[in-house]
């Protein structure tokens, strides 16, 4: 699908409807249509290396030094100049000088000097032998093998080279990378922006905590779960709270949400319901495909723009939820947040403990706790509550079972494919 396809083109363009079919399309085809919208952000800001944990970078690192800086001591021993030495041993040598990381040597370098990890050769020395390898005796050191000539020495530029690119623009920074950038002594980095997401929950049945429930309303969780997993994307979240079946209501806090965010999700209201309003709304506010996706849970789903804002309608119950957000919305966010390359979500292959029953045409994902045995095999049980609205499921649970569409029923010690919830971020 080529970029410069307009998401007008594609909804008005009956050649090629059929691939957004409502029902026909595949979890594959789906992925494929939102990465053909998705343009990384190119604002940037300076921040200090400190809090810089899990941004991404917007330009690339180059090393302004060499690192080690000189040549250093691999260990404490004993420095020396093999040239001095004769081609068999044992060999004796004086001590002469000490010398500790970061200071001035005390003595000279005239035989063999005591040295520590981290301290910088002296001229004129070009090796060191561990001092577990001599005996010292009345000032001098005893050793049987001659060293080779730089054994045991950090050489200058042996970690990294001035000049040298050590971090790629769009990398997702980690704690080594913090240390790494102390290392060659830069303090403070070009990144980009944080990505804005505005959600909300709608229904009149959801309700906030901290309200009692009257008869046929249940708690939104699903907004919790959301706050969990964008943290994890380190996004700025932007909580906008559960807003009633009420269709000016709605779109007042769709246009809103659309003003301030990059990407707004909502969740429910994009099924077939009497109270379903997202799609109307929709309609007139925004440019969206709507999706009955070829997979359990989340058939239900919409992706769309409104004004310069990415827009995703996941389906109202929670396990349909997070699975959508997880196979859906993750990849999405993270390619809008210029991080390269996206990190894909590995399939393991896994012996089932237990059979599995399925109807082919869809893709499901079933929630499975894995296990590795003696042999480091993954083998995995599906949950016995699959329902979409069981979130104890995704709780209990440490995988996703991933059911190709072709698939029928499994039987107990077949091999599947598993998606590590460890693996997701």
């Amino acid at each position: 699908m080529k970029k410069d396809v307009s998401l007008t083109d594609l909804i008005s363009d009956l050649n090629i409807a059929h691939d957004y079919d409502p029902n026909a399309m595949s979890v594959e085809q789906a992925k494929v249509w939102i990465a053909n919208f998705l343009n990384p952000i190119d604002q940037q800001e300076t921040i200090h290396i400190k809090n810089a944990l899990h941004r991404i970078l917007a330009e690339p690192v180059i090393s302004p030094i060499n690192v080690p800086n000189h040549d250093n001591s691999a260990m404490d021993g004993y420095a020396i100049n093999t040239t001095k030495l004769g081609n068999i041993g044992p060999f004796a040598l004086r001590v002469t000088g000490k010398l500790f990381a970061g200071n001035q040597i005390e003595g000279n370098t005239k035989e063999a000097i005591r040295i520590m990890t981290g301290a910088m050769i002296p001229s004129g020395l070009n090796a060191v032998i561990p001092q577990e390898q001599v005996e010292l005796n009345a000032g001098l050191i005893i050793f049987k093998t001659k060293p080779n000539v730089n054994q045991n020495i950090r050489q200058i530029g042996e970690d990294i080279n001035c000049g040298q690119t050590i971090l790629q623009r769009g990398r997702c920074l980690k704690a080594c990378d913090l240390g790494l950038l102390a290392s060659i002594g830069i303090d403070s980095i070009k990144v980009y922006r944080k990505i804005k997401v505005a959600f909300f929950s709608t229904g009149d049945e959801i309700i906030s905590l901290g309200n009692p429930l009257l008869p046929g309303q249940v708690y939104d969780s699903n907004r919790y779960s959301l706050i969990g997993l964008l943290k994890r994307l380190d996004v700025e979240a932007i909580d906008l709270g559960v807003i009633p079946d009420n269709k000016k209501i709605i779109e007042d806090t769709l246009k809103k949400a659309s003003d301030i965010a990059d990407v707004v999700i909502s969740t429910g209201g994009v099924s077939v319901g009497e109270a379903d309003y997202m799609k109307e709304i929709l309609k007139k506010i925004g440019k969206i495909l709507f999706w009955k996706i070829s997979m359990k849970p989340g058939r239900p789903l919409a992706y769309g723009k409104i004004g310069h804002s990415h827009y995703f309608g996941l389906p109202g119950n929670p396990v349909s939820t997070m699975v959508t957000f997880y196979q859906f919305v993750r990849e999405a966010v993270l390619t809008l947040s210029g991080q390269t390359p996206i990190p894909k979500i590995p399939l393991i292959k896994a012996k089932l403990l237990s059979p599995i029953k399925k109807v082919p045409g869809r893709r499901e994902f079933q929630r499975g706790i894995y296990e590795k045995d003696d042999e480091d095999i993954f083998k995995v049980s599906p949950l016995k509550d699959q329902g979409s609205g069981i979130l104890r499921s995704m709780s209990e649970a440490n995988c996703f079972i991933v059911l190709q569409e072709d698939t029928a029923h499994l039987e107990k010690d077949m091999w599947v494919d598993i998606q590590l919830f460890d693996s997701l971020f």
